[in-house]
């Protein structure tokens, strides 16, 4: 393997690593900071933090290894951790409060985070290992010791580490916000985390309010939409992959995948909100169904930051993921205030969701694509 790709690795190695052990360690601090309110807001700005570098490093390590006819399943098996973590979290939560106590959970999930990063530093280690062996085998069959072949790595990694500071410096931020499928990404993260997080935050209140479940019930059924977005994971990403596999252009795939994402829940959202004298089980089941075949996102918009340029995909997600980052702050305040203004969920949460969904697959549809984009070039030109 290439000495730059592997210096590239373990740098973005290590940035997923302090990622991982910063809001691990943040978790694991809340109980002891629980009554002193600046350290209870550093340690959620630390996980906050944490949870912002990973991603981006995570798609870049996917960008580089992974090959297109397999991206999709790549970072569905990445990104759909998320569901899993949550299903896992919402279930094993409460019995653990309820023996050990509620600081138990904050220990032993920063517990469980810095065993993740151990074992995923020994595999790092492992197949540095590997790479450095194969090196050392085509450097001695070209008649070279051992001495010229630490040599060569050493100043394969001195070159790394001054083009990886090259790169920061040279990053063309004017070309990605010239480009429509740059725009067209950002806006598409922006409507999909709108429709996320407010369903997230609102929805156990939507049920057991407005659907008069009790808050066991609310508590069983907010599991629901991860479960469900764990198995359409499981199917979106390979028909995506064979899709591309079978020559289908990938811009093509990706429209179609984001546009399912987006229809599904706007569709299941309108059938909830209107009144149709649905029991309150089937328009569960209605808003499971949306929220989980939004999944599809991860075989369109999370892959079509690596499809346009493997080179910046890690940059490119920071940037979509920043602003997607804004209706978990804005959205889910707007949604509480219009719910006290309005008292009407239709208009509270599912309407704004409903617009953003489909004001996203108009842009996507218009704007998105896939082909890989020379930014560096298009900054460099007049």
């Amino acid at each position: 393997m290439d000495g730059k790709i592997v210096w590239w690795k373990v740098c973005l190695g290590k940035v997923l690593e302090v990622g991982v052990v910063t809001w691990s360690l943040a978790t694991a601090i809340i109980p002891a900071v629980a009554g002193f309110m600046p350290g209870l807001v550093l340690s959620r700005i630390l996980v906050g933090i944490g949870e912002g570098v990973s991603p981006s490093a995570a798609t870049d390590l996917i960008a580089r290894s992974i090959p297109l006819q397999e991206r999709s399943r790549a970072v569905a098996v990445v990104f759909g951790g998320l569901s899993f973590g949550s299903v896992l979290g919402l279930l094993f939560a409460p019995p653990i409060i309820q023996n050990l106590g509620w600081e138990s959970v904050f220990y032993i999930f920063g517990l469980l985070g810095i065993i993740w990063c151990i074992g995923f530093e020994s595999l790092k280690e492992r197949q540095l290992g590997d790479n450095e062996g194969l090196f050392n085998l085509g450097q001695s069959s070209a008649g070279s010791g051992g001495l010229v072949s630490s040599a060569v790595s050493s100043e394969s990694s001195d070159s790394s580490l001054e083009d990886l500071q090259n790169s920061l410096k040279d990053v063309p931020w004017g070309a990605f916000f010239k480009s429509k499928a740059v725009w067209a990404m950002i806006y598409a993260h922006f409507c999909g985390s709108w429709g996320h997080y407010t369903c997230l935050s609102w929805l156990p209140t939507f049920f057991s309010g407005e659907l008069n479940l009790n808050l066991t019930e609310a508590a069983w059924v907010s599991v629901l939409p991860p479960l469900g977005s764990m198995v359409i994971t499981s199917i979106a990403a390979p028909f995506a992959d064979n899709l591309i596999s079978n020559g289908v252009d990938t811009t093509k795939v990706r429209k179609i995948c984001q546009t399912i994402a987006f229809v599904s829940p706007a569709i299941f959202m309108i059938l909830s909100s209107v009144d149709l004298g649905l029991p309150p089980w089937e328009i569960v089941a209605f808003l499971t169904s949306g929220l989980a075949l939004s999944s599809f996102a991860f075989s369109g918009l999370y892959c079509t930051h690596q499809d346009i340029s493997r080179e910046y995909a890690s940059i490119l997600l920071g940037i979509t993921n920043t602003v997607g980052a804004v209706p978990g702050i804005v959205g889910v305040a707007l949604t509480g205030y219009l719910i006290d203004s309005t008292h009407s969920w239709s208009i509270s949460l599912f309407a704004p969701s409903i617009f953003f969904y489909l004001t996203g697959t108009a842009v996507w549809l218009a704007f998105a694509s896939s082909e890989p984009q020379d930014f560096s070039k298009s900054e460099s030109e007049p």
